[in-house]
């Protein structure tokens, strides 16, 4: 099992052209974020790092190189306090930088039960897989790097969904009622 130090250095060391990630859960309890989820619920104007920043400069470099980062998460309404924090005050922002983002929203979508994986996981380069285990409370445990063997039910799991998820910006477009109030969730 990686912690985190150690699943970063496997994700760049394996991700050359493709990073798929698929979240399911309806929050992540991340340390580093909680001020800002604080923050997001207690009304607070967008974030100073919200238009710019190291993150989103490595994301525009990544995509300029050609490298592909994209993610679906599965969503179930009404969305968590997190979940909205992390749109309007995430998405937003990667997918403008040039990170994809994709929602399956479970109330307006069937999930493809055939080939769905409905655990967090990374699919890099199509060919390395790192599970990722949390815990109850969403914090992050570790990531477990599966054999090369298991790459292709990942594969499978990621094209369905693909099939199924929308565009974040246009879902979001389509969800007002998911913004702070006051708020235009502007894209």
């Amino acid at each position: 099992m990686l912690d985190e130090e150690g699943m970063d250095t496997f994700i760049e060391k394996h991700f050359t052209r493709s990073a798929f990630r698929l979240e399911v859960l309806p929050r992540y309890t991340v340390d580093s974020d909680q001020g800002n989820v604080t923050s997001y619920l207690a009304g607070d104007p967008e974030p100073s790092w919200a238009h710019g920043g190291p993150w989103f400069d490595h994301l525009a470099e990544e995509r300029a190189a050609g490298r592909r980062r994209y993610r679906v998460h599965i969503v179930t309404p009404p969305l968590s306090d997190y979940l909205r924090y992390e749109c309007e005050w995430g998405y937003v922002y990667t997918t403008a930088a040039g990170e994809e983002v994709y929602i399956l929203d479970t109330s307006e979508t069937t999930p493809p039960t055939d080939d769905l994986l409905d655990h967090d996981w990374w699919l890099l380069d199509d060919q390395h897989v790192l599970r990722m285990h949390y815990d109850a409370e969403g914090r992050f445990l570790g990531a477990e790097p599966l054999p090369a063997s298991a790459a292709g039910a990942y594969r499978m799991c990621r094209d369905a969904l693909m099939e199924t998820a929308v565009p974040f910006r246009d879902w979001w477009g389509r969800h007002p009622q998911y913004r702070r109030k006051g708020q235009d969730g502007a894209l």
